[in-house]
Parts: C-alpha cells; structure tokens; sequence
C-alpha cells in the first residue's frame, strides 16, 4: 500500500507540475527556441538516392504461436518490481565462475568527490567500494553451444546489418502521443514496417549505465552516477565485457563506425573502425552536436564496408535540460530526428546493400517534467523503442499511432531495456552476450516459420540467462532427474530451479514428439522473465566486508571528533539532538525524500529558542530574531521540493514567473546591495575612489551578464526595464561575458588579498574578510538562477541579524549547521539525481573541461550552503575577537562531528536496507549526496575555505 500510495503521490505531482509551474509561463521561451529549431529542421539535408525499390519479398506462414503467447499473457502483463531487491536467504556466490574488475576501483569522478585523508574519507571509500562495486561479469564471448539431441545449426537471421540510432532523452510520447512530430516513425508503425514498445530503463536514468544495460543486456552498477561525469574516465570500459557490438566484431564480415555521444568511445575504446564523438555535457549546445551526426549520415548510407553504426544524438537531452519538455520545444527537434529516420529508411528500401538492414530508433532514457533524468519517475524510466524495417510487414498487420498512453507514458508493450541485446542477437545472427538478462522480444519469434527455430532462439537464450543464474546461485538447485523435490520450493530461487527441471522435462518429452513446441515456448518466455526479475533484483554482489568496514571507521572519526570537543558539546543538548533526529531519520525513506521539512521546521525551532534567550536582555535584539524567523517561513515557500508537495505552486517558478517586474526589482535590488557594500567597506588598501569604481564596474558586469543569459535561457522571465538592459548589452557571447565577470571578481580578490598580505596595518576590522565575503556573493549570485536570488538578499539580511545576536561558540555553530542545509533545500535541492542543476554549469566554458564545469556545477547547486560558510567565518572571528580562544577549531570539530555521524548513519541504513523497496532510488542517491556534502561542502567549504577566510582575517 506504502508504494502504491507513493506511486498516487508521485504522479498526481507529475500532473500538478505540468499544470501550474510548466505551463503558461514557459510560452515566450518555448516559441523563441521552437522558432531556432524549426529552422533547423527545415534545413535541407542531404538525401538517399531513390532510383531503385526493392520488393519484400513473401515468406513462409509463420508457425503457429499464438497459443504459446496467449498461455503466457498473464506473464506478460505481470511485471516483476525492478526497484525489489530482496535478495533470497541462498545468494552466494559461487567460486571460481564470476570474474570481477577490482583493480581500478577507487577512482571516482573529480567534480564533487575529490580525495581527502581523513578517517571520514577512508570510511567513504570503503564503503563505497563495498557498496557499489562494479558488476560481476562472466569472462570471454559467447560462442553457441549445444543445445541437446535433435537441435541443429542456429536458425538463419533475416538481418546482417543494424543503425543503432540513439537519441539521448527521448521519453516515449516524444514518439508514439497523438503530440508527436514523429509523423514518418508513426506512419511507418500503422503500415507494419515499424515495431513499437516503451522499454522499460532501470534506476539510475542517466546515459553510461543505460547504455550499458542496452549494450550487455545487464544491469549497471549505480557506481555508474559518478562514473558518468568523469569524462576521462576509463574503469568503466567495456572492452573486456561481452556485448553486441563485440559480438557484431567478432563476426568480422564488416565495419563498425559511431557517431555522436563520446560515451560509446570510452565505453568501447578500439570498437569502431570510423568515429566521431560529441561530448554529451556541453548542454549549451543543442544543434552543432547534431550536426556533427547528422553530415555523416548520407555517406555512410552510400558506403557498403560496415555492417553496424551506431547514432546518438544529444540535442533533445541538452533542450530538456535548458528548456524542459514542453511541445512546442521538443518538436522541432522530433521533426529533425524524424527526418533522418526517413532518410535512412528510404536507404534501405531504395539500396541493394541495405536490403537486409535493420533500423533501430531508441532512448537510453526520458526526462521527468523538469527536463531532468536520473532518478526513477515515469517520465525518466520511459524511453521509447521502434525497430523498423521493410522486412516486418511480413509479420505485422501493423497498429494504430498515434495512440493515448496505457497509463502515464506507457505506450503498446513495455519491455526491458536489456531486452534490446539478445533480441538482436536473434535477428541479426550471433550469440546472446554472455552477461545478458534480457529475453527476446518475442514478437519478432514469426521471422521464424519452422517451431524448432523458434525453440531455438528462446532456448538459447534461457540456456545462456541459466548460465549467469548459477553463477551467483547454487548449480543443484538446477540440476536433477526431475522435480520431484519441488514440492514447496522455500524461495524464489528454488522455485525457479523447479521450473527450469520441469522445463528440462517437458524438453526430452518434445524431442520424442515432434510439433509438440507450443507449451515449451510459453513456458521458456515464463521461465526467463522470471529469472530476469530474480537476477534483476539480486544484481548488486554486496562486499560486506568493506562496508563493516567503512562503517567501522567512520565510527572510529565520529569518536576522535566527540573526544576533541568534549567540553562544548557536552553544553548543548540541541546540537546532540539534531545530530539524533537526523541519524535515526535516514532509516525512513519518507523522511530521505521529505528531507527539507526537517531542516525547515528545526532552523525555525532553533530561531524560536533563540528569540526567548534574546528576550530577557533586550527586545530589539528578539525583535531581530522574529524578522529571521520570517525569512524563514519565506524561503520554505521559495522552491517546492521533495516529492509529496513538488508539483504545488511555489514563489520561484509560479509567483515571480507571472510577476517578472517584481522579480528583477528584488535582482536589481540584490545587487545594488552587493555594489554598496563594496563599495562603503570593500578593498581597504585602495584609495576611496578608486575602490568605488572598481566595484561598480565588476557589480554591473555582473549584472549584465545575468540579464543576458536569462534573455537567452528564459527570456519570458524578463520586464521591460531588463529587456531594455538586454537590447543594450548585446555584441558580446554569453562565454565571453561570464569570462569578464569571473575574471573581475579573481582580479578583485588578487588584490584583496596581495594588498592585506603585503599591508603591515589595518584600516578596518575584519575588512578584508568581509570584502572577500561580498566577491564571494557576487559569484554565487553570478552562478544562481535569477528566480532564485532574491533568496541570497533575504540570507544577507539575515546573516546582519544573526551577526549583531551574542551568541557562543554552540550557538554559532548549531545556526550554521541549519541555515547550511535549510538554504540548499530552499534552492530547490533534494536528494534525487533528477535535481541536479546544470543550468550554470558552462558559465564562461565554450567546451566540456571537467574542472572547471564540476566547480561551477556544485556552486551553483550548493551556493545557500557555500554562503553561510562565510558568513559563518565572519561571526566566528567575532568570537575570536570577543577573547574566545580556539575558535576555530572547536567550530570545526563540531562540523565534524555532525558529518561524520550523518555519513555513518547514510552507510549504515544503505547497509542494513539494502534489501529495501526503494534502495536504489531513494538511499543510493542519498548516499551520494551525502558524500558530497561530506566531501565538497564539509572538507572544501567549512574546512577549506572557512579555514582560509578565518586565517585572512587573523594575518
């Protein structure tokens, strides 16, 4: 009841997202870019040549299935919960048949996960070696094997050639809804040329590990979310994995040529013979990395070298990304995929050598209504699947497109995305990959006239799915005479070796009488989905040791952090408390997703406390108090997050979208508050006027700058008076402007810094820290969405408040925990990989450098963190000043403390729930964004820049 209630919660979201924050408020910037795109679709492309037709010619009747396919539809309609992972009491491992690649296990991507040597960062990387190791795999290529007395060669494939074409994000009613500009696709799905299906893409929904499942028809690592972003990255390579493109290899009757997203490169280095990779994370861009693909098209089309190329286009990832998924945005672009599907489906009817060319058009993921991917919502685990050929008319009647979803997304049969490779092992005439749990799609089984061919196909897949099950389970359960020790199998894995015995049974049966197939069909399809749900949820091959471990040294950090800080942490029982309510609350998956209502209600509690402390002494300062409390209750409104209230109207997207006016007079407003602080307190060893004009020149390049890009990213977000600021602006590249920003604020600091280093004396206290404070600001404002910066005024003002209050070393500390995580939530954080924003990611970056867009990307996701960082360091020195000696120190060992108990708890519920419904979705990416807060907000901003602010401000 818990999921299907969730299930309800989620996609009543979905629907109140679509209807009151993407809706009207998005139309100027879904024209303007639907105008670009709409020109670029038009463009004339190069076509096939069109002189000769070829005539399908008929075949054989194909053999009577129909009774073994309707034996089997309750199975098909019974899906087996891929988000299950209750693994049975006898999943052990068998020695010697898996090989595993441990040797390059602990590299991990740079961006937001850089090393550290520290206890806290030894436990992490135990744990998450142990946690998410990389997936067992059976070594070697698959080779047909017997399958027993009376079964000749491997039936002949009616394909020998295959265009895998990919485009990134297309979520399934891009193609199949009566909204589709898909028209070719659909008109080729009604004539029977084209099969249709929604193919089911697992958790986590980003593009390495999809491609994975879709190439070895297995299920990737969720290591494969970090994996994803290193775009060097090499441990994650297929070379030594059995997938379809190596099988294809292997046959060695032609060429393998790829164009489009890098991923493949370095998922199969050495694979492809011609080659012309993209980067898949430059989202500013979403028409060159088109046409890169695209004007490759029509020579290869004319070549007759290879026999496999492989297509991935990105530009409809990089528009949900920039723009979301709306209509009139994705159209354009669905009009210029649907015209290559035409181009090279005309090749293959008009061209002898592509005759027997099989042609498919897939996603390797959706997008929810965000334009996001990466967690597990409908619209993210939805892609479509249509292969196409003149060749399936002899078995298809055809059906009706567009048509109306089944239920949200879901379009004709939904099928596996691992299903994809032993399907085209079939068709195309190799053996299926040795790693594969998918089944033949067994539509395509009439392709096959003779019964004993289709037995074969399914057996041979069964038979290699049996392979990988007793690999990780007990070979006796699938061996035996018979199934007389059957009669009430304990789990689940028993009952599928009872079913495999029968199947062996009902096998020699079959053999003696001939034409007695059709049960054995119905029955092998049961058999492999059942084994596929079973392996599918018992795929993650658990190294217990390393997580004891990672958690016992974790323990260890959280020990030497509670011994170095004893005496203060013993005064206060909030800070122990808030560690306790947030350790126990990661053992509650409603708590993980709800988790900004915590850190909402305990700052305004925390605020409460500290208004009738203040209250006794003086009632401006409790006055103050009150005012922070409202800010409060006015950031909780700011962005909605989590799932149960994520589609409800909110200030960001629904109030300031609708009153834009309002919008950029808080922007101006911010600021102008930013200019006058540097300018009345900012660069203490320049001259007066000179510091002036310094800071409004790098304010109004700042302010520029963000003008400009919301003309380009949002422009129905603008007034007048920005319009008008936009129009004056113009001649300079958005890299360019954000270049300048960027390298006044260094410029700025440079000298702020060279200036205190080199001065023997002081102007102003705490001048320089503060001057550091207010650049600091600028950028993070530079890095934010302009709906949200509003919500860095509302910090500031704030942040004064709290600064004048005479608080302890606790209390700043326990204020600086909670507004730190409050104001990331506020941003509109949550802990789904859905939510990361790239939006700002490529400020100033005319091409994916790693460094340089990892930085940017977690300052624009953890800039209400990053701020309270230095705020914080601002009160700290206050202390310092006031006569409290190890200021620093303690204030650090306290952030310690919390971090590493919050980390500590993260693994141990990832540990002991790792059997849990919703492992995968909810405390997977938990664990990672806890490794980010440990390691990016904890070690590089507390420590790190805390540490070098509170020391510039001690010099």
């Amino acid at each position: 009841m818990a999921k299907g209630a969730r299930a309800s919660s989620i996609k009543a979201n979905h629907v109140a997202l679509k209807t009151k924050v993407f809706g009207p408020v998005e139309t100027a910037r879904t024209e303007r870019l639907s105008a670009k795109l709409l020109a670029l679709a038009q463009a004339p492309r190069p076509s096939a040549q069109k002189d000769v037709t070829m005539d399908v010619e008929d075949a054989a009747a194909p053999a009577p299935l129909k009774s073994a396919l309707k034996a089997t539809k309750q199975a098909d309609d019974m899906e087996v919960d891929k988000d299950t992972t209750q693994a049975p009491a006898s999943s052990k491992p068998s020695s010697g048949r898996i090989e595993k690649k441990r040797s390059a296990r602990s590299r991990s991507s740079g961006i937001v996960f850089p090393k550290y040597k520290n206890g806290k960062k030894v436990g992490t990387k135990s744990k998450k070696s142990g946690f998410f190791p990389y997936k067992p795999f059976l070594p070697g290529l698959a080779e047909y094997e017997a399958l027993g007395s009376g079964f000749g060669a491997p039936p002949k494939a009616p394909f020998d050639k295959v265009i895998f074409m990919v485009v990134d994000a297309l979520r399934s009613d891009f193609v199949f809804s009566d909204e589709s500009a898909f028209t070719f696709t659909q008109s080729l799905i009604s004539n029977g040329a084209a099969m249709p299906f929604t193919a089911h893409a697992t958790s986590p929904t980003i593009t390495m590990p999809r491609v994975k499942a879709i190439t070895t028809g297995s299920i990737p690592s969720f290591l494969d979310v970090i994996l994803n972003f290193a775009e060097s990255d090499t441990t994650s390579s297929l070379a030594a994995q059995d997938t379809w493109l190596a099988q294809m290899k292997a046959k060695g009757s032609g060429k393998l040529v790829m164009y489009g997203d890098d991923t493949w490169l370095k998922l199969f280095p050495d694979t492809f013979d011609r080659a012309d990779g993209t980067s898949s994370f430059f989202v500013a861009d979403f028409t060159e990395v088109d046409n890169n693909v695209t004007r490759h098209v029509p020579e290869e089309l004319r070549n007759n070298d290879w026999h496999t190329m492989v297509l991935h286009y990105l530009g409809m990832d990089h528009i949900g990304h920039k723009a979301g998924p709306r209509r009139l945005n994705s159209i354009p672009q669905a009009k210029e995929m649907d015209g290559i599907v035409k181009q090279m489906y005309t090749a293959i009817e008009s061209q002898k050598h592509l005759a027997n060319t099989l042609l498919v058009l897939c996603g390797d993921h959706g997008m929810n209504d965000a334009g996001n991917h990466g967690g597990s919502a409908p619209g993210e685990t939805s892609p479509a699947l249509v292969i196409m050929s003149p060749k399936l008319k002899k078995i298809s009647a055809g059906l009706e497109s567009p048509i109306a979803p089944g239920d949200e997304f879901q379009f004709y049969d939904t099928i596996e995305q691992s299903d994809i490779a032993p399907t085209l092992a079939g068709l195309l005439g190799f053996p299926v990959p040795k790693n594969n749990l998918g089944n033949f799609i067994h539509d395509f089984l009439p392709f096959w006239s003779s019964a004993d061919d289709q037995l074969h196909i399914l057996l041979s897949n069964a038979k290699q799915i049996l392979n990988v099950v007793t690999a990780a389970f007990s070979v006796s359960l699938f061996e035996g005479e018979g199934p007389q020790d059957c009669q009430n199998p304990s789990s689940d894995i028993e009952r599928l070796g009872c079913d495999w015995k029968l199947i062996t049974a009902q096998l020699a049966q079959s053999r003696k009488k001939p034409g007695h197939n059709d049960p054995l069909l119905g029955d092998l399809i049961k058999w492999s989905r059942q084994a596929q749900g079973i392996m599918s949820s018992t795929a993650s091959n658990y190294d217990m040791t390393k997580l004891y471990a990672g958690q016992a040294i974790g323990m260890l950090s959280i020990t030497l952090s509670v011994l170095s800080v004893a005496p203060v942490l013993g005064k206060s029982w909030v800070f122990t408390g808030i560690i306790l309510l947030y350790s126990v609350m990661m053992f509650a998956s409603s708590y993980v997703e709800e988790e900004h209502n915590f850190w909402y209600w305990a700052a305004s509690g925390w605020i409460a406390v500290l208004i009738f402390k203040t209250a006794r002494n003086s009632l401006t300062t409790s006055f103050s108090c009150v005012v922070v409390l409202a800010g409060l209750r006015l950031t909780r409104r700011w962005n909605q997050t989590g799932q149960k209230f994520a589609g409800e109207p909110d200030i960001a997207r629904t109030f300031l979208a609708e009153h834009t006016t309002l919008l950029w007079a808080l922007v101006f407003a911010m600021y102008m508050w930013n200019c006058y602080s540097l300018t009345s307190t900012g660069f203490p060893h320049l001259p007066r006027s000179i510091a002036k004009g310094a800071s409004q020149l790098v304010v109004v390049m700042a302010a520029a700058f963000k003008v400009a890009f919301t003309h380009e990213d949002a422009p129905e977000l603008l007034d007048w008076t920005a319009n008008k600021v936009a129009e004056l602006t113009t001649g300079f590249s958005l890299v360019t402007r954000a270049r300048g920003v960027f390298i006044g604020i260094a410029l700025a600091l440079a000298q702020t810094i060279g200036a205190e280093y080199m001065s023997g004396f002081r102007r102003h206290r705490f001048a320089t820290t503060r001057t550091i404070h207010n650049l600091l600001v600028l950028f993070l404002i530079t890095q934010s969405r302009a709906t949200n910066i509003p919500l860095i005024m509302i910090f500031s003002a704030q942040f004064h408040l709290l600064h004048n209050l005479d608080l302890n070393l606790a209390e700043v500390t326990i204020t600086s925990l909670l507004f730190q995580y409050m104001s990331f939530f506020a941003f509109g954080g949550t802990n789904s990989i859905s939510s990361v924003d790239l939006s700002s990611a490529y400020n100033g970056v005319s091409g994916y450098n790693i460094v340089a867009v990892g930085i940017l990307t977690f300052v624009s996701n953890w800039t209400g963190p990053i701020f309270w960082t230095s705020a914080t360091t601002i009160m700290l020195l206050r202390l310092r000043a006031s006569g409290e000696k190890n200021v620093l120190r303690n204030y650090i060992a306290l952030q310690t403390v919390f971090a590493a108990a919050g980390l500590v708890f993260v693994m141990a519920a990832c540990t002991e729930l790792r059997t849990h419904l919703f492992i995968w979705t909810v405390f997977s990416p938990k664990y990672l964004y806890s490794m980010a807060w440990s390691i990016g907000q904890h070690l590089g901003m507390n420590i790190g820049l805390g540490s070098l602010l509170f020391w510039l401000g001690t010099y």
